[in-house]
This record gives structure tokens, C-alpha cells and sequence, in this order.
């Protein structure tokens, strides 16, 4: 682990019950954000269409349901 990594860890460690309410609340947005990227960035590649196929291929069978 790296020291920069282990520094944070200590941090955070250190926050009161507020504090970490804050920062979960800041992390969480901070972590859903990334994963939109790279979603986006997946699906631009192309990396999303052989699972797209696939669940078209699975609706048009019959092997889905509405949610």
C-alpha cells in the first residue's frame, strides 16, 4: 500500500461522526461519478454491445420479465 494511501487511511480515522457523514456523502459521488465514465468510456469502445446483443437476444426469446 502507499504511503499517500495509508496517510488517507489514518485521516480518516481521525474524523468525528459528522465529518464522516460529510465525506461518505462527498466518496459516494465522488465514486458513482467514475463509474459513469467508465461506463461511458465502455460503451463508446464498443465493449457494451456483445452484452446488449445478448439481452435482446434473451427479450426477443422470452427469457425476461418487466421489472
Amino acid at each position: 500500500m502507499s504511503k499517500a494511501l495509508e496517510q488517507i487511511e489514518r485521516d480518516i480515522k481521525k474524523l468525528g461522526p459528522e465529518q464522516l457523514k460529510a465525506f461518505r456523502a462527498w466518496y459516494a459521488e465522488f465514486d458513482s461519478d467514475a463509474w459513469d465514465k467508465q461506463i461511458e468510456v465502455d460503451a463508446n469502445a464498443g465493449k457494451l454491445q456483445s452484452l446488449a446483443a445478448t439481452a435482446l437476444r434473451d427479450h426477443q426469446a422470452g427469457r425476461s420479465r418487466e421489472l
